[in-house]
């Protein structure tokens, strides 16, 4: 293991440029498989067609085509950004169509009766989607939606080697090609800094998924 001690700093570079990728792409996921669900389970006939639109599109296309779009599609389009910021939302794009399907699944769980009851005190659909059913829907959604949390980090490997530049993968790839160093001890480091990521992500969605089990 002495190519992953000689060159520790650019381990530790690489994870925090990984990390950085997972925490905007979590964030930026969430948030748009929350507004795409929605659109799903909405009475509004153009709404869910999108939504569905949505999630047929990306669901059934493989990542690389995803990015390999935003990266050289976009600029096309006079939409000039950064490899990271282009891998960035390659993965949001991808993954905010599993999170949709964890959350909407969530939601029509949720008996019927509830959000009829919520409507018959005047609640519109967005109070009544907030307040009444996604509080309940998010408890049955924890694992998988955990699990669709996970195959994202995963996925980041692929954003990095896509050339984002500066992450984990980039950096196996940098002491492989430009140092020399031989490709198991590497990338052996390289799987190390995902477990880092993954194991304790896991172990956190295993707990919360513990007490909402319990809560229910």
């Amino acid at each position: 293991m002495s190519p992953v001690l000689d060159n520790l700093d650019l381990y530790v570079d690489g994870f925090l440029t990984s990390l950085r990728i997972i925490v905007y792409s979590l964030i930026g996921c969430l948030l748009l498989g929350l507004i795409i669900a929605a659109c799903r389970v909405s009475p509004v006939p153009p709404l869910r067609a999108f939504g569905t639109f949505w999630v047929t599109t990306f669901r059934n296309t493989p990542l690389t085509v995803v990015l390999v779009f935003c990266a050289f599609g976009l600029p096309e389009l006079g939409i000039n950004r950064s490899f990271f910021f282009f891998g960035v939302l390659g993965l949001i794009l991808y993954t905010s169509a599993f999170v949709a399907e964890a959350i909407r699944a969530g939601i029509n769980s949720v008996p019927a009766g509830q959000a009829e009851a919520a409507r018959s005190l005047g609640l519109g659909f967005s109070l009544t989607l907030r307040d009444v059913v996604l509080p309940q829907a998010l408890r049955t959604v924890v694992p998988p939606l955990g699990s669709v949390l996970i195959a994202m980090f995963k996925n980041s490997a692929v954003v990095g080697a896509f050339g984002v530049g500066g992450d984990l993968w980039s950096t196996g790839q940098i002491l492989t090609s430009a140092r020399g160093y031989e490709t198991l001890p590497v990338f052996i480091g390289v799987a190390i800094g995902y477990l880092l990521i993954t194991l304790p992500a896991g172990a956190l969605l295993q707990v919360i998924e513990r007490k909402v089990a319990i809560a229910r």
